[in-house]
């Protein structure tokens, strides 16, 4: 890249830098706030004005994972000072843990966040392996009516959830499917079908077909070629459609709200549920949005080179 010589070119550098900073911490910022309050006390959550400055604990992270009932009565100075320090965490908080035999009992934030692994990994590898294999037909072979069949495949992500969920609901209910793993991991690989396999056509067009030619002559056999020449060179594709997928599944609010209820309910919508003493215990919640940010933090992270190409090229570039 050329020198910049001119003053007026350095000068817009500079802005243009300055824009960047500028909007990078606008950006990040109610990631800070989040992750600030999740170890603040909770008095200081809500405070005007805002608490910058303060002591971290992490009594929001205790309640996160434990139930609780309000006291009715103050706890006795020998009964806390015998208490270990993430008893007293909670005692200061005005709650107290709920025993059953010595043990604590866990809340179910930690079930909610296992629903929510299994659900969004499941459905990511679905919809990514059958959006793989239809963007490969698509691509390579001669299907009737193929611009049309893309367009219904393009229109079942033209609705917000939100509009469907009612429908799919009562025929969820009517199959006895509601409030179970398969039947949201069904969902969620349906409604990421279509950018899977939309994405990944893009990337199939990009791959020469004289490489499975070449591949065909040397006596591979159709199927054969496609593990060995054509998904090899599709792996970036694939890893660009996988973050965007499990993105989707993972943070899904709409759906696991209403098609679920207990036992394979996933985090979205467990978490602004959390309630305190009468109030909503915002140091809780944030608690387990920093938890629940986490593991799609690492996948991005970990595809982080695939994603950079995936954004660029394939079917974004066209």
């Amino acid at each position: 890249m050329a020198a910049v010589k001119s003053p007026s070119q350095r000068t817009y550098n500079r802005l243009a830098i300055a824009c960047v900073i500028v909007a990078t911490i606008v950006f990040l910022s109610p990631i800070y706030w989040i992750a600030s309050t999740a170890f603040k006390p909770r008095a200081m959550a809500t405070s005007v004005p805002p608490t910058v400055f303060f002591q971290p604990e992490v009594t929001g992270f205790i309640k996160l994972f434990t139930r609780r009932v309000q006291l009715r009565k103050p706890v006795e100075p020998e009964v806390y000072e015998a208490a270990p320090w993430w008893e007293k965490a909670i005692y200061d908080g005005g709650e107290r843990v709920l025993r059953v035999k010595g043990k604590v009992l866990l809340s179910a934030y930690p079930d909610r966040f296992k629903n929510s692994l299994i659900v969004a990994i499941i459905s990511t590898f679905l919809a990514v392996s059958m959006g793989t294999l239809t963007a490969y037909g698509f691509s390579r072979f001669k299907v009737a009516g193929k611009d049309d069949w893309l367009f219904f495949v393009l229109s079942t992500r033209m609705l917000p959830p939100v509009v469907v969920a009612i429908p799919m609901f009562l025929m969820y209910r009517a199959v006895g499917m509601t409030d179970t793993h398969v039947g949201l991991i069904a969902l969620y690989t349906a409604f990421n079908l279509s950018f899977s396999v939309w994405l990944m056509k893009g990337f199939m067009d990009e791959i020469p077909k004289e490489y499975e030619e070449s591949a065909l002559i040397d006596g591979y056999s159709r199927m054969r070629a496609f593990f060995k020449i054509v998904l090899p060179e599709a792996v970036t594709g694939i890893a660009a459609t996988a973050v965007f997928c499990f993105i989707t599944a993972w943070n899904e609010y709409a759906f696991a709200l209403i098609m679920t209820s207990r036992r394979a309910q996933t985090a979205p919508p467990f978490i602004p549920a959390q309630v305190g003493s009468g109030l909503v215990d915002w140091t809780t919640i944030a608690a387990g949005t920093v938890l629940f940010l986490i593991p799609v933090s690492i996948f991005t992270f970990l595809l982080r080179n695939h994603l950079l190409r995936g954004v660029t090229f394939g079917a974004i570039r066209k």
